[in-house]
């Protein structure tokens, strides 16, 4: 009995379409995944250091010994960090993206490429978001660190430096996986501003035989491999940092002597 396969030069079925589409446009798709892949890439990474430097600030506690400028100075800094967060928490990314691209060229005149202000709007939007996970992460730390740190002659900045920020960093990886999966997938919205990212890359084939549908499906299975890929990737990272959960203390170790 003769198998028949699916005519990829003549399509029929929505599975042929998307042989067709995937094979005839395979490298507008691949730049497409590449555009998406940095702009998630760079937004996470420069996000997460913008949300560092946010969730540190709104950590940091004003003394009644401080001096009035270093209070004031405090105080509109944490203002400022605030209004920032709850202005990109607060609102969708596809606005956020309209409102900086069109908004910096009208009131500064500064001509973005659609790529440069796509991962301007992912740093803002994933540094508002990341903030609120840092600062969640240092106040996880037990206070009797930073304590026994400061007795022994620590200023508050190193104690923050070396002892809080890198256990805040491993609390906190989990979140910034899902934060990066998360850029991964909201790329898509960028097209609004002309990204030539993965969803753009799928209308514009989509409208050449006006078969969306199956232009969008070839998409959808890129997203799933990226994301299952990256996914299974965090998880690894995640238990190599959590370390052996076989270990003995040393104290247990001397008393079983």
């Amino acid at each position: 009995m003769a198998v028949i396969l699916p005519s990829i030069d003549n399509p029929g079925t929505s599975i042929e379409w998307m042989i067709f589409l995937a094979r005839k446009y395979m490298s507008m798709f691949l730049e497409g995944t590449k555009l998406t892949l940095y702009i998630a890439v760079t937004g996470t990474l420069l996000g997460f250091v913008l949300g560092y430097i946010i969730g540190i600030i709104q950590d940091i506690k004003i003394s009644p010994g401080d001096s009035a400028v270093k209070k004031i100075f405090l105080r509109i800094l944490k203002v400022a960090a605030a209004v920032y967060v709850e202005a990109f928490r607060d609102t969708p990314m596809i606005v956020q993206a309209m409102v900086v691209y069109f908004g910096v060229q009208q009131f500064t005149g500064i001509n973005m490429s659609p790529a440069f202000a796509g991962i301007l709007v992912t740093v803002l939007n994933t540094g508002a978001y990341m903030s609120e996970t840092v600062r969640g992460g240092i106040g996880s730390i037990d206070v009797g660190q930073r304590e026994g740190a400061w007795a022994m002659g620590m200023s508050p900045m190193k104690t923050m430096l070396y002892i809080v920020l890198p256990q805040a960093f491993k609390n906190i990886i989990p979140e910034m996986a899902n934060t990066f999966l998360t850029n991964l997938k909201m790329t898509s919205v960028l097209n609004v501003i002309a990204v030539q990212e993965l969803f753009m890359a799928a209308k514009t084939v989509g409208g050449n035989y006006y078969k969306y549908f199956e232009s969008y499906l070839v998409i959808a299975l890129i997203y799933f491999v990226l994301c299952f890929v990256f996914n299974r990737i965090f998880i690894r990272m995640e238990k190599r940092l959590a370390g052996r959960s076989d270990y003995v203390l040393a104290v247990e170790y001397m008393d079983n002597q």
